[in-house]
């Protein structure tokens, strides 16, 4: 499996290309609508064929580029349920598999940072990866104060799903403001001050105590992103 992560520097997102070697087909995660060149340049040169995009969530702090690279290249795109986001060719759900070539893309439905959060789960050999979106950050976990958050949820998507992969599952989040690039879930176990409180009741007062400023661009991306950012 091929693996590209890409970074967008005004919201902090990584972008993910996932490549199958034998049939070069590829699907992106979490693409930003401003590098729409870049990965169409990227996958010209890899000798890629898209064939899918995938975003783990609708995002407050970006607008997607799922629209638009549908329209360059006609793939697939998914988000959501199925209708949340009427313009996405497929809704998620918890267990749907995505092929993409050989490589089999596991869909966990994560809520909690929203209500429409998911992590996509990869394994390539003996290797696991795993895609955690705004669920799972390095040494963090995605806010649950917008679009439908829930501190009590998302301890239940991270105890109850997440962190029982493989302590060697990659982590690759969704956002880093640090510059970190990767983890494992042994090492978020062992390292993250969010997984710390040894009761839901203890997260759901660390969480609800954060009291962060809104993401910058959340009125405009929501309702963008749920337009498959597309202009309407």
């Amino acid at each position: 499996m091929l693996l590209r992560q890409l970074f967008d520097h005004e919201s902090y997102t990584y972008t993910y290309l996932l490549a199958d070697a034998d049939t070069s087909e590829a699907v992106l995660i979490d693409p930003v609508d401003v590098h729409l060149e870049m990965y169409l340049r990227l996958l010209e040169e890899l000798g890629c064929k898209l064939v899918a995009a995938l975003d783990t969530h609708v995002h407050a702090d970006h607008v997607t580029a799922l629209g638009l690279l549908r329209e360059a290249t006609g793939c697939a795109t998914m988000v959501g349920f199925e209708g949340e986001v009427d313009c996405a060719s497929e809704g998620l759900a918890d267990g749907k598999v995505i092929a993409v070539g050989a490589i089999e893309i596991n869909t966990l439905f994560t809520p909690g940072h929203t209500d429409d959060s998911f992590c996509f789960v990869v394994k390539d050999g003996s290797q696991t990866y795993l895609f955690s979106g705004d669920t799972l950050f390095i040494r963090g976990t995605g806010r649950t104060d917008f679009q439908n958050g829930d501190p009590g949820t998302l301890y239940d998507s991270l105890h109850k799903k997440v962190l029982t992969l493989p302590d060697d599952t990659l982590v690759y989040p969704g956002h880093d403001y640090k510059g970190w690039t990767v983890s494992t879930i042994a090492e978020e176990k062992r390292a993250n001050p969010r997984l710390e409180p040894a009761t839901k009741e203890a997260f759901i007062e660390l969480m609800n105590g954060l009291d962060l400023p809104d993401p910058k661009m959340m009125d405009v991306a929501v309702p963008a992103n749920r337009s498959c950012g597309l202009k309407s």
